[in-house]
């Protein structure tokens, strides 16, 4: 595999414009075929640095949040969001499409910047794209923060509990989506809504998850 001197090249090359499942007013660049961009990539980290294309994926915590977002547009109304771990931006994009003010892409994966950008045009909105570390970084300035699917890892999660023990402590809502991931808190979290989400059944245990939002509270 030749070095990827053009992420949005790469990304254009190596997906297909579908529709979300769970949330079909959105329409992303995904992978056809899952398990050869995932092995793709995978073979080729230690040569070229890639991460795993989680941006390729419509993950379930990340619809079912787009899907509540669409359907309470009076959550993000005239409001400043921010995706965290945005992957490819489907929760900014919902956030945007449902009347957010602005919304900040972030990411850690280059990758997932430029997927999200393409996206974002995909669909008709702006998202502000950053490459960077949240969990590192000063409390952001925000009105809600939307994190889908981040609890898959311990180190991610301890990282992220911290992070959005600040955000909370600023005033800043929470709401997370998740489809039962092994770090997921088990305290603290209000039940928003539950959906049924299709999801790629090559890199999942089921080809549905039982995916819930979840509104954080303080410890």
């Amino acid at each position: 595999m030749p070095p990827i001197d053009d992420p949005v090249d790469f990304i254009r090359r190596e997906t297909t414009v579908k529709p979300v499942p769970h949330a079909e007013e959105i329409r992303l660049h995904v992978a056809d075929e899952a398990m050869d961009l995932w092995q793709k990539t995978e073979e080729d980290l230690g040569e070229l640095g890639l991460d795993p294309p989680f941006w390729a994926f419509a993950w379930a915590g990340g619809q079912g949040l787009a899907r509540y977002i669409l359907d309470t547009p009076s959550l993000v109304a005239g409001k400043n969001a921010i995706d965290f771990a945005c992957g490819s931006g489907l929760v900014g994009i919902a956030a945007m499409l449902a009347g957010a003010n602005s919304c900040r892409a972030v990411d850690i994966d280059p990758f997932a910047i430029a997927a999200a950008g393409l996206n974002a045009d995909l669909n008709g909105v702006r998202l502000d794209l950053e490459i960077a570390d949240l969990t590192r970084q000063a409390t952001p300035s925000a009105d809600i923060v939307f994190c889908g699917d981040v609890f898959y890892d311990r180190t991610l999660a301890d990282a992220v509990i911290g992070f959005l023990d600040r955000l909370l402590a600023a005033g800043i809502t929470v709401l997370v989506g998740d489809p039962g991931r092994s770090y997921l808190p088990k305290v603290r979290l209000t039940e928003l809504g539950v959906y049924e989400v299709p999801v790629v059944g090559a890199l999942e245990d089921y080809e549905i998850k039982k995916t819930a939002v979840y509104r954080v509270g303080k410890s």
